[in-house]
């Protein structure tokens, strides 16, 4: 290990002691720019093709060159996903495509497939190569080859164990990324036929309608009306519906090994999923490496409450101990795990990040037509109410709690209730909404 460190020292490679780099998802501009306000040294991102997302937002190249201008004037870095495996018909238009991921001077693109990679270094010879976890990226031996190919970093298979993963480390010089929390998938890297088969939406070429999140029963064609119990209930049994990872409970173990950059699931995730988990993690991380094991102990309760709060699965560790069984699917439900409702965003002068999302018919412009009185400027995203309270997680800090009193519409009129998507709002509350505030409430009793 020390002539490995040695090594790496010689080529500038990031060292095991250093912090590891903090890879968060970003949809969309908007997230984008929540991502790095809450903590992310880098996130990753996807074109309006060649990705393996085409359901999120996405970028234009419009929005790209704003995106990764607003990450380097931040010091940070922006990857683009274009991880599909192409077919012919691809290769028309993604030459220009990665020649303009190059003049926008990306930090990345994370690649799969043999022939992108091999266009790429034709068309693109500057722009830096990742190989994306689609190309079952699961011992040392391949990731040598690939680095002989020109690839800068190799991102981990999600099926390694602890044991595995240390082994590679101390085998590959190069760069290595892991997943460290967000969706499973019950394919093996990702590499995914079902969704294809049950809907003419291929996985592998960004469409997922994941199927494997649905409901099943088994019978034998052979023995109508003989059933075979999977652990089912009347609501049938969900035997492919794996838990979330989250390898937060973990990172002492995983900070020995030396791996360059952990990486955050959901770039299809709301602002509050991606602002809540990166805060968790970079909060995480800097106590882990600045304080220590003993101080990291003491505050992984209130991160774990945390991450209670977003939209996700029962949490388990995946492959990190071995091959999960039963214990790491829910058996029962498809259902996500919801204890708060994202109810809206701060808006203000020091915050433009929301000022071009869309909106609709009944939502008002930000700016000098709200009433001047005492207050934040929010803009709703779910519906509240007078009476609730709200909470606000901010990107340093403790989160603060209010009751909802006075409440303005754009044009000064007191609201009782917020019930429009997007709709501009001033609100009295007592201590000022800092600049990438997200309000959220408790769920009320009943709902879902």
């Amino acid at each position: 290990m020390t002539e490995l460190v040695a090594r790496m020292t010689k080529q500038g490679i990031r060292l095991f002691e250093d912090k590891p780099e903090l890879l968060a998802p970003a949809g969309d501009l908007e997230k984008l720019k929540y991502a790095l306000a809450y903590g992310a040294d880098a996130v990753y991102i996807g074109g309006t093709a060649f990705g393996l997302r085409a359901f999120a937002g996405n970028f234009t190249p419009e929005e790209m060159a704003e995106g990764v201008d607003w990450a380097h004037r931040l010091g940070r870095k922006v990857y683009v996903t274009v991880n599909i495996f192409a077919h012919e018909a691809d290769f028309v238009e993604l030459p220009d495509y990665l020649r303009q991921l190059e003049a926008l001077q990306v930090d990345a693109a994370l690649v799969s497939d043999p022939g992108v990679i091999a266009l790429a270094q034709e068309v693109a010879p500057s722009l830096p190569l990742h190989l994306s976890t689609q190309a079952n990226n699961t011992n040392a031996y391949s990731m040598r080859f690939w680095q002989k190919q020109g690839i800068e970093r190799v991102v981990l298979a999600r099926e390694l164990s602890l044991e595995e993963i240390r082994q590679v480390r101390s085998r590959v010089e190069g760069e290595l990324e892991m997943f460290v929390h967000g969706a499973m998938c019950m394919s093996y890297s990702g590499r995914c036929l079902l969704s294809n088969y049950l809907t003419g939406r291929d996985a592998n070429r960004g469409e997922c309608a994941q199927p494997c999140r649905w409901g099943y029963s088994l019978v034998e064609e052979k023995r109508p009306g003989l059933a075979f119990p999977i652990e089912e209930d009347e609501r049938g049994t969900y035997i492919f519906n794996s838990h979330d990872l989250n390898l937060l409970p973990y990172l002492p173990l995983l900070k020995p090994l030396g791996i360059n950059s952990y990486k955050i699931e959901g770039r299809m995730k709301s602002i509050h999923y991606v602002a809540s988990t990166v805060k968790v993690y970079r909060e995480g991380i800097d106590t882990l490496w600045d304080e220590g094991e003993e101080a990291f102990r003491e505050r992984l309760p209130e991160w774990l409450a945390e991450m209670d709060k977003v939209s996700h699965r029962d949490y388990s560790s995946g492959f990190l101990f071995g091959k999960p069984g039963a214990q790491a699917h829910n058996l029962e439900s498809s259902h996500y795990v919801r204890e708060y409702d994202f109810v809206g965003v701060s808006l203000n002068e020091n915050d433009n990040s929301n000022q071009d999302a869309n909106s609709d018919a009944n939502s008002d412009e930000p700016g000098e037509d709200l009433p001047p009185a005492n207050g934040s400027v929010v803009q709703q995203r779910n519906n509240f109410r007078q009476g609730d309270v709200l909470e606000v997680l901010t990107p340093t800090g403790p989160a603060q709690s209010f009751t909802v009193t006075d409440m303005f519409d754009s044009k000064g009129q007191p609201l009782e209730v917020a019930p429009h998507a997007q709709q501009m709002l001033r609100l009295k509350t007592p201590f000022p909404l800092s600049p990438f505030s997200i309000l959220r409430r408790a769920k009320r009793a009943g709902s879902v």
